[in-house]
C-alpha cells in the first residue's frame, strides 16, 4: 500500500520531527564522539556472561555495580559507585551491610514503561546475584559465589522456571528497604567487595527481568553514563550519553604519576565529557592502523607489523608521529597468556597423557613466539601468577624450556615417537583475523618439527567463547586479565568447582589443588598465602594443565585531541572520564 500525504500533513510531522530532534540524543556535527576500535564481535551485553574483555569495555560503560576502582590511584583503591560508602563488615567477616544511594535512574527501556525513571533498590542486587545462581541463566560468573552465601546453593537446586525465581528467597540476601542490602556468608570471603565491583553484580530490575524472559544479551538496562542507541553486529555499537546521569566529578586526586601526568588538569568537573561513544569492530590489526592514521579512531595499541614505523630504536615515538600530534604511552597489565589443554580429552588430557604435554611444553621457542606476535613487548612468564598481585615472585622459574630433543624424549615415552600413531591434534583459534591465524600456524610448525601433526580450528571469538563454555575445545591459547590484584583470582581458574561454563576451562581436577585453594581464599596477603601458593604452582607444573607465555605490555597511541586516558586492566569504566579537545 503506498501511503500519500497532503502537504499540511508533510509540514505537520516535519516541524514534529525538528523538536523531536532537538531534545534527542542524534549526533550533530557539533557533538564529540569517541570512537574505539575493537578487535572483534561482542558476544554478550548480560552482565551475568559478559566475561571477556571485548565485551567488558562496552559493557561497563552502561552497567555500574556498587563499587569501582578509583580511576587514577595505584595500588588499586575500590570506593563506592551505586553504595554510599564502603560495607559494614560484621560477625567475624560473613555479614555485609551495604547501604546504596538513592535517585539512581535506570535508563529508559520498554520494561520499565510502567515506572518512568525507575529508580535503583537494594533488591535489584539481589535480583542479579539470583541470575548468576539460575541455572537457565549460564552464567560464567556463578563461580563468584558457589557455597559462599548462605541459602544460595539451594536457591540454584529449587528454582526452575521464573516463577520460582521470583518467590524463592536466599536466606543470605535482604533488602529491610529500598536502600539497605546485606549479604550473609557461609564463611568469610575477603575478595567479596571485589566482587561486588565486577559488572556480574550491577543491579538489575525484576520487571525487565520478567519482560525480556531473562534474556539480555541485548536489552540493556543500566545506570551508567553511557546508553545503548544502537549495536550492529560485526561491525559498530553506538553509546550515546545518558542525559540524566545523576550528579558526578572527575577525580580530584591521584598517585605521583597522574600528576606527572597531567592527569588531574579536570579534577572536580562535571563527567562525562564527551557526548557519546562509536565501538568499531575491525578485525585485522592493519586495517586498525590504518583507520588510527586517518583519525576515524582515537586511540589504538600498536600492532605488530607497525611497531618499527611507531617506536624508534631509543623506545620513543618516532619524530613522523610526533609531528601529527599523536602521543604514546607505555602501560603495564595484569593480562597473561599461557597454552591450555582440556583435561578430559582423551588424546591430551589426564595423568595418562602428561609425556605429550611435557613435549609440546618444550616443543615451542616461546622467546620467539613473544619476538614475532609482540615485537618483544611481551615478558616471558616464569609463573603462573602475573606481576602486580601480592606473592608474585621473579625469581621463580618454570619447569620446562624451549629444547627440542627433550620434546623427542617425551614423546617417546608417551609411546609416540617421532608422532607415530599419535592422532592429530585440534588447536582452537580465538578468533578470525590474520594474526589468530599466524599464531595458530606458528605453534602447528613448532609442533611438526617433532612429529606432531596439528589441525588449525578456525572460530569467530563468540564461538570460541561459545566452545569454551560447553567443553568442546581441545588444546588453544588462553588469556586473562585479572579482575582484581589477587592469587585467588588467578587459581580460580584451575579450581574444580568452576568447570566450564565457569572459567575452569581445561576441566582440570585435583582435590590437593581443591583443598589448598580453598584455604587460601580464605587468607589476607600475607607469609601463610605464598607458602600455600607455591604448593599450588608446583602441583600445576607437575599435571601441566596450562604452558605458560607471556605477560602482556601495552604501548598504546592516541590522537593528541585526546584528553585523561590512562589505561587500566581492572578499570573498564573509563570512557567517562576521557575528553576531547
Amino acid at each position: 500500500m503506498k501511503l500519500i500525504l497532503n502537504k499540511s500533513i508533510v509540514f505537520i510531522l516535519v516541524c514534529l520531527l525538528a523538536v523531536s530532534c532537538s531534545d534527542s540524543q542524534d549526533k550533530s556535527d557539533s557533538e564529540k564522539i569517541v570512537h574505539i576500535p575493537l578487535s572483534d564481535q561482542v558476544a554478550s551485553l548480560d552482565p551475568a556472561n559478559a566475561y571477556d574483555t571485548i565485551s567488558a569495555s562496552v559493557l561497563h560503560q552502561i552497567y555500574e555495580p556498587l563499587y569501582e576502582y578509583h580511576y587514577l590511584k595505584r595500588p588499586y583503591t575500590l570506593q563506592p559507585l551505586l553504595a554510599k560508602s564502603l560495607p559494614e563488615v560484621s560477625e567475624n567477616g560473613t555479614k555485609y551491610t551495604i547501604k546504596v544511594k538513592e535517585g539512581i535512574s535506570y535508563h529508559s527501556d520498554p520494561s520499565l514503561s510502567e515506572t518512568p525513571k525507575r529508580a535503583v533498590t537494594a533488591q535489584d542486587f539481589i535480583n542479579q546475584i539470583k541470575r548468576l545462581a539460575y541455572i537457565p541463566t549460564r552464567s560464567s560468573g556463578w563461580w563468584l559465589f558457589d557455597s559462599k552465601i548462605l541459602g544460595l546453593n539451594e536457591f540454584r537446586k529449587k528454582a526452575k522456571t521464573l516463577k520460582d525465581f521470583q518467590n524463592i528467597e536466599v536466606e543470605g540476601l535482604k533488602a529491610p528497604d529500598d536502600h539497605t542490602l546485606i549479604i550473609k556468608l557461609t564463611r568469610p570471603y575477603p575478595q567479596l567487595i571485589s566482587v561486588l565491583a565486577m559488572s556480574f553484580t550491577s543491579p538489575i530490575p525484576l520487571e525487565t527481568i520478567k519482560f525480556y524472559d531473562n534474556i539480555l544479551n541485548a536489552n540493556t538496562i543500566g545506570t551508567g553514563p553511557f546508553k545503548l542507541t544502537e549495536w550492529t553486529k560485526m561491525s559498530s555499537i553506538k553509546l550515546d550519553r545518558y542525559r540524566d546521569y545523576r550528579s558526578s566529578t572527575y577525580p580530584t586526586e591521584g598517585d605521583r604519576h597522574a600528576h606527572v601526568e597531567g592527569l588531574l588538569q579536570d579534577a572536580g568537573k562535571s563527567i562525562p565529557f564527551v557526548d557519546g561513544v562509536e565501538f568499531h569492530v575491525i578485525k585485522e590489526a592493519q586495517t586498525r592502523w590504518l583507520n588510527f592514521k586517518s583519525q576515524k579512531i582515537d586511540y589504538l595499541v600498536i600492532p605488530k607489523d607497525n611497531y618499527g614505523t611507531a617506536i624508534d630504536e631509543t623506545g620513543e615515538l618516532t619524530p613522523e608521529l610526533k609531528k601529527e600530534n599523536i602521543k604514546l604511552e607505555v602501560f603495564p597489565t595484569l593480562t597473561y597468556w599461557w597454552l591450555s589443554f582440556n583435561m578430559t580429552d582423551p588424546v591430551v588430557g589426564g595423568e595418562k597423557n602428561i609425556y605429550i604435554r611435557q613435549a609440546i611444553a618444550h616443543a615451542i621457542d616461546q622467546e620467539r613466539y613473544i619476538r614475532v606476535f609482540t615485537n618483544n613487548i611481551g615478558q616471558k612468564a616464569n609463573s603462573i601468577y602475573p606481576p602486580g598481585i601480592p606473592g608474585y615472585d621473579p625469581s621463580a622459574q618454570l619447569p620446562y624450556e624451549y629444547n627440542l630433543q627433550k620434546a623427542r624424549d617425551y614423546l617417546k615415552k608417551a609411546g609416540h615417537p617421532n608422532g607415530k600413531d599419535l592422532p592429530t591434534l585440534n588447536y582452537e583459534v580465538r578468533g578470525a583475523s590474520a594474526t589468530n591465524r599466524q599464531q595458530a600456524q606458528f605453534v602447528k610448525n613448532q609442533l611438526n618439527k617433532i612429529g606432531i601433526n596439528v589441525d588449525i580450528v578456525t572460530n569467530t571469538f563468540p564461538g570460541f567463547l561459545e566452545k569454551a563454555r560447553n567443553g568442546k575445545l581441545q588444546f588453544w591459547q588462553d588469556g586473562w586479565a585479572l579482575d582484581y590484584p589477587d592469587a585467588e583470582n588467578v587459581l580460580q581458574l584451575l579450581y574444580s568447582k568452576n568447570h566450564a561454563p565457569g572459567p575452569n576451562a581445561t576441566f582440570f581436577k585435583n582435590e590437593k589443588f581443591d583443598k589448598l585453594f580453598e584455604e587460601l581464599k580464605l587468607l589476607s596477603d600475607g607469609d601463610k598465602k605464598k607458602e600455600i601458593m607455591v604448593e599450588l604452582e608446583k602441583i600445576i607444573h607437575k599435571e601441566l594443565p596450562w604452558i605458560m607465555q607471556y605477560y602482556s605490555r601495552n604501548y598504546i597511541l592516541m590522537h593528541g585531541h585526546l584528553n585523561n586516558y590512562r589505561h587500566s586492566d581492572l578499570i573498564y569504566n573509563t570512557l567517562k572520564y576521557l575528553k576531547l579537545d
